[in-house]
């Protein structure tokens, strides 16, 4: 599957708002980088091109990809396109579109309405129904829908609508019946429908309403405003009449109920909601399903995709719609007709000129995810810290994930890593900070140590210098008082000899004593170095563990 949502990891700040708000939980994949950054990339087999996390995400790191490039390319090369505009384009642009749609005309293109393609889909359904071709459906005209089914829910591909979407009837019209070959584009505010394209080769190019407001922009082409509210317009095809109400919530639901009422149906749309659902209805046993179950992947429908790009509020969108309702179920009247009556007679046209089967699609299944077991799952709660059943069901959702468990299952798949449970990163810190108080009191008693050596060395300096200075008070003494026994003629030789012995051996002692001094000096200088390095390592680890603290902080 091609690439269509993209990341731009120098702006990714690894907030989660990504993981948070996608409704496929193998489609992000987290990794912690060598300087310490979450940078959460996209794995594009396992995503169904929502464009969520593009709306979600508040940094720029997401973006998507479609074909404008290479549809202008291709037009300022002169070919002549066949370009599709769904019916959200009256409600994007509502005072623009025609122009948008001249513009294209001008370069040479031909321009087919979409909403004829959704009463192609409306009729396809209802005869469906009507002839037993399908038991409980799921409608399709959502491609983020169907690549969920496919992907996550295969169970119920069996449930997803075989009838082809509004654009793909389109298509199919144009190349089967018209006979028409060139190549396709469509102009729509979906991202997901490049994968609807390229599984099924009817149409060639997505164009994005904000891609091609980007392009027009960047290359200085001015969209002039139009004024009239007249919401008819002259396509090379027909177009359409109550087909136009797709884009809105229900549209699918609305156009069946207003050709046979006694249809049950269920719809639902929003990313936080229909996805859930899908995985609810997969439980359900069959008797239990509705007949038609319409989805939509945007929660306000069509109108507000992904690549919509609209600056208009909800409110403004909704009332151009009504808007369009209106119009369609005007045209739809004829003299002297009832409502029914007239759609029986558009139902009969489609019977006569087309052939159901001619719209019918086929899917295709992904392999499933292998689902580790509460055993297997065991090893990563420890890793992350969580060993009690309320650790393990603490579900925060700071990751991103619904649960706990769908955090851990992402570690187990290799999609995320445990250094991501916020949970798990502080109980590393406060371990942290109890290792460095527990640090930081050594640290304070080695201080306390350097300085009572320190101490106690400088008094044994001072003590040295002392006894170096009585040594030389004795030696002078000792001279002192050889010279005075030498001289006095009192003391008997004997005398004289033992007193001068004794001397001597003291004079030898001190000098003795003075070697010691000598060499405790030097020690004591050496000491004192030592413990200078000392000091200087004790500042270094202090300044170390202060900056860890201030990090852990900020």
């Amino acid at each position: 599957m091609s690439e269509i949502i993209t990341v731009n990891s120098e702006k990714c700040v690894g907030c989660n708002a990504c993981i948070r708000s996608c409704p496929a939980p193998e489609a992000n994949i987290t990794k912690m980088l060598d300087d310490g950054r979450f940078v959460t990339t996209v794995n594009s087999e396992r995503c169904i091109a929502c464009g969520e996390c593009v709306r979600s995400c508040l940094h720029g790191a997401r973006d998507y990809i479609d074909d404008t490039a290479e549809v202008m390319d291709a037009i300022n090369k002169k070919e002549r396109l066949i370009i599709l505009a769904t019916p959200s384009i009256k409600t994007v642009f509502p005072q623009k579109w025609k122009n948008i749609l001249n513009w294209f005309r001008k370069q040479g293109c031909m321009v087919f309405d979409v909403s004829f393609g959704a009463d192609i889909c409306t009729w396809a359904h209802i005869r469906a129904i009507q002839n037993g071709v399908v038991e409980n459906i799921i409608t399709q005209p959502c491609a983020a829908i169907v690549k969920y089914i496919e992907t996550y829910q295969p169970s119920i591909l069996k449930n997803l609508s075989p009838i082809q979407s509004p654009i793909l009837c389109t298509a199919i019209y144009i190349k089967r019946y018209l006979r028409l070959t060139n190549r396709i584009a469509v102009l729509s505010p979906c991202v997901a429908k490049k994968n609807e394209f390229t599984e099924t080769m009817f149409v060639d190019f997505n164009v994005t309403f904000q891609k091609m407001m980007e392009y027009f922009n960047e290359n200085d082409i001015r969209i002039l405003i139009d004024n009239n509210d007249d919401l008819a317009y002259n396509f090379d095809g027909e177009q359409g009449q109550m087909g136009a109400i797709y884009p809105k919530p229900g549209g699918l639901r609305d156009n069946l109920l207003l050709h046979d009422p006694d249809i049950d149906i269920v719809n639902s749309e929003g990313v936080h909601k229909v996805y859930p659902e899908l995985d609810m209805y997969a439980k359900l046993t069959e008797s239990n399903k509705p007949k038609v179950f319409d989805v939509l992947s945007c929660e306000f429908g069509c109108n507000v995709g992904a690549g919509a790009s609209s600056q208009r509020s909800l409110f403004e969108i909704m009332q151009t719609m009504n808007n369009v309702e209106k119009e369609a179920s005007g045209r739809r009247k004829i003299k002297g007709g009832f409502f029914r009556a007239s759609e029986d007679k558009i139902l009969k046209r489609f019977d006569e000129e087309l052939m159901l089967e001619d719209f019918v699609r086929k899917y295709r299944q992904f392999e499933p995810s292998y689902e580790p077991t509460l055993e297997e799952l065991e090893p990563v709660f420890h890793s992350i810290g969580k060993y009690t059943e309320a650790d393990k069901n603490f579900n925060c959702h700071a990751c991103g994930y619904s649960s706990c468990k769908a955090m851990a299952t992402a570690i187990y798949r290799g999609i995320n890593v445990p250094e991501n449970c916020i949970l798990h990163a502080k109980s590393v810190l406060r371990s942290q900070q109890s290792s460095i108080i527990k640090q930081n009191e050594k640290i304070d008693k080695l201080s306390a140590d350097v300085e009572d050596i320190a101490r106690s060395i400088n008094e044994i300096t001072e003590a040295t210098n002392a006894t170096d200075n009585r040594k030389n008070d004795v030696h002078d003494l000792l001279n002192n008082v050889i010279e005075f026994c030498n001289s006095t003629q009192t003391m008997d030789k004997d005398g004289l000899t033992s007193l001068v012995e004794i001397l001597e051996n003291a004079d030898a002692a001190f000098d003795d004593l003075n070697d010691n001094v000598k060499n405790t000096t030097e020690n004591t200088e050496a000491v004192n170095q030592t413990i200078s390095d000392i000091r200087l390592i004790v500042t270094d680890i202090n300044a170390v563990l202060q900056g860890a603290e201030t990090n852990k902080e900020s």
